[in-house]
């Protein structure tokens, strides 16, 4: 996949503040900003499911996530418009059909490309625990990763993960040692207040069997533009120049 592809019916909705990538009759893809979670948490808040009513379009019932992002990545998200929709969307991620690629900030100096494959398993037995580590006892977990550019200190990645896991690119860049810029968790703490330099940046989906995947592609955040426009993009990457990153 391309991730410079371009994506359909992209609008943004001024009253729920989400810029919509893709719409057809099964599935919705929207431009999840960083700093807001899918789902309620323990701690409360606004939620991407406070604002998915008024994402029904004229259908009877709300979309709903058909898989997760954290909440201080922003990108493409995916939702499917109703029950068989959302089963055949959700199917697609479990056997791991979807082609997802993200951009990363990182802190260090990163082969060109690679692959990183190391198991990874909760940090504790505390259901409502996400943290994660590598173990050698987890669940296997694979990432290829190529380098698109480099500045002084840091590192713009594209990450295609193969498996799903909780935390998957954040814990691999990490153990790698080059971990994503402003990951307080798993990375140095944020003391520039940057946020989360991790982007969803492209979804391929085979939703139709008799027609090509969908692919979908999300913009540059704006918390991450300056970043990624340091680092300096590859040739084969010029149109994401220095004016602007789409």
């Amino acid at each position: 996949m391309d991730p410079r592809a371009s994506s359909p019916n992209r609008s943004v909705d001024p009253q729920i503040g989400l810029s919509l990538l893709y719409r057809d009759a099964l599935m919705l893809v929207i431009d999840k900003p960083a700093g807001l979670p899918v789902h309620p948490g323990p701690k409360g808040g606004p939620t991407l499911t406070d604002r998915l009513d008024a994402l029904r379009f004229g259908l009877p019932r709300r979309p709903e996530a058909a898989h997760r992002l954290d909440r201080d990545t922003s990108g493409c998200l995916v939702l499917g418009r109703h029950a068989k929709a959302l089963a055949r969307l959700n199917r697609l991620f479990a056997d791991g059909k979807v082609e997802k690629t993200y951009w990363a900030l990182v802190e260090g100096a990163p082969p060109e490309e690679g692959r990183i494959d190391l198991p990874l398993a909760r940090r504790s037995d505390d259901p409502r625990s996400w943290w994660m580590k590598v173990d050698p006892a987890g669940l296997p977990s694979l990432t290829h990763f190529r380098v698109l550019g480099r500045a002084d200190g840091l590192a713009w990645l594209e990450l295609k993960p193969v498996t799903g896991r909780t935390h998957q690119l954040r814990v691999h860049c990490a153990a790698m040692g080059w971990p994503i810029k402003g990951d307080a968790i798993y990375g140095i703490a944020d003391t520039e207040r940057t946020g989360l330099q991790l982007h969803a940046r492209a979804l391929s989906l085979p939703l139709y069997p008799k027609r090509d995947p969908i692919t979908v592609v999300s913009p540059a955040p704006v918390h991450m533009r300056s970043g990624l426009l340091a680092c300096g993009p590859k040739p084969e990457d010029e149109d994401v120049g220095s004016n602007s990153l789409i």
